[in-house]
């Protein structure tokens, strides 16, 4: 039998947040003024350093800490690249004066972030990327093209990867700036997807500048800066350790700030109700149990083929929680698990693909059916009466994505292989070879 989550958290932890909400929350205030107090008090983001705005919680406490939180019937804390990414980075390799200037705003949900890493000739090979970066007394000029940018049509900042030395090797040419978004030179176009959504988006840079004080850890050492946040990436993908309530964008372009705090809160997030176990509101928020239901509604579940993909997503989601555990142990003694947070990136992959295999199976011929606007969608809730079905189809259409973005599957066993069972690298005498002397895609 699984464990509660509130195991995986100290019970004094879980009672000073109690504590906090009691005397905190306040459904007349503005998003903007409960972020503030959730922020700079280090519930927003509880996994990064008490001296960047956080109280050094691993990051199953910190699931269990922002459950606590829609237990209580308070909205969490703000959505988005800033707060999986970006905070996490600049604290590890950010001054004092920069952890002040970027992450407090991220925890208090002032700004939103995007990740302006990948290029339409730099994706799986993203050491291979050509937006330039001229030096001009305190600035650099910025010139070149990202793709893939989820949320960039709302973002104020973004992590920018910018070639600062063309006549350095492939990866040692590179830096990582906080780049302000909204400003001239800067051009986001959608991309629409195959879900009807729009999430990503392509980036045209010209002649754009960033301040020389924004560059996140030593100029030309942006690779190893990258690799933090890939590795966050990768970790936040793959705890699965996702929670109720709303998901709430964070940002002046959301055009949540503004809201009173009380009417963001939905039925997800009102308190459970008296006798209702820590395991129990673990169990539904899984996707096993979503799964599970939507094939009781359908009389499918007692499919012998069916009860057995549904065995395999619960035994996934049960291995990424132990796994998180038996990290967070390690990490404890002072050690770690290398590749952890590409095997989670990985196992988020088989995940989504069985969910994507698994609904379309219970759905059935409904599987084909699939809203691209709010209201057509209600119309085909209406006519098919199962709101649970368009979660499926979209989950459906969208399990391409996850194997590839935050670095492929291919990349992820390649990273596993290399770095962590010391197999050979491919043959190539490139990588001291300086970048301007490389043949293209090279």
């Amino acid at each position: 039998m699984s464990q509660p989550i509130a195991s995986s958290v100290t019970t004094d932890v879980l009672d000073e947040l109690r504590s906090w909400l009691a005397e905190n929350w306040d459904p007349e205030l503005t998003v903007a003024q409960w972020w503030e107090l959730l922020g700079t008090s280090g519930w927003s983001a509880p996994t990064l350093p008490r001296t960047a705005f956080g109280r050094d919680l691993s990051r199953s406490d910190a699931v269990a800490v922002a459950q606590e939180i829609v237990n209580f019937g308070a909205v969490g804390a703000p959505a988005g690249l800033g707060m999986l990414l970006a905070a996490p980075t600049i604290a590890t390799h950010g001054t004092p004066e920069q952890i002040e200037r970027y992450i407090r705003p991220i925890v208090t949900g002032q700004v939103a972030w995007c990740q302006l890493f990948s290029e339409p000739g730099a994706g799986s090979d993203l050491a291979g990327l050509t937006t330039k970066a001229v030096r001009e007394g305190d600035r650099w000029i910025i010139n070149g093209q990202k793709v893939w940018t989820s949320l960039g049509h709302t973002a104020d900042l973004g992590m920018l990867l910018a070639r600062t030395d063309p006549d350095a090797p492939k990866h040692s040419g590179i830096s990582w700036f906080a780049f302000e978004m909204l400003q001239p030179g800067v051009e986001v176009r959608p991309l629409r997807e195959m879900t009807g959504n729009a999430m990503f988006n392509e980036v045209f840079l010209s002649d754009a500048e960033v301040a020389d004080d924004a560059v996140i850890g030593e100029r030309n050492d942006g690779w190893r800066v990258a690799n933090t946040t890939l590795a966050n990436e990768r970790a936040g993908l793959g705890t699965g350790g996702a929670v109720g309530g709303p998901q709430i964008q964070p940002g002046a372009i959301s055009g949540n700030l503004g809201k009173r705090v009380g009417d963001l809160v939905s039925t997800a997030t009102r308190p459970r109700s008296a006798g209702t176990s820590d395991e129990t509101a673990r169990k539904h928020r899984s996707a096993a149990a979503a799964m599970i239901e939507f094939a009781q509604a359908h009389g499918k579940a007692d499919d012998p083929m069916i009860r057995q993909s549904l065995v395999k997503l619960h035994t996934l989601g049960e291995v990424g929680r132990l796994n998180g555990e038996r990290l967070k142990a390690t990490k404890a003694a002072g050690q770690d698990i290398a590749g952890m947070p590409n095997i989670s990136k990985l196992s988020m992959s088989n995940v989504v693909r069985l969910q994507r295999d698994l609904g379309l199976e219970i759905a059935g011929a409904q599987g084909m059916l699939h809203a691209y606007t709010a209201e057509d969608q209600q119309t085909l809730d209406d006519v098919v009466g199962d709101s649970a079905l368009s979660g499926v189809t979209f989950r459906a259409l969208y399990a391409q994505a996850p194997p590839i973005y935050g670095g492929t599957d291919q990349i992820q066993r390649n990273i596993i292989g290399e770095r962590v069972l010391g197999l050979p690298k491919e043959p190539g005498g490139n990588s001291r070879t300086p970048f301007s002397e490389l043949p293209k895609n090279a």
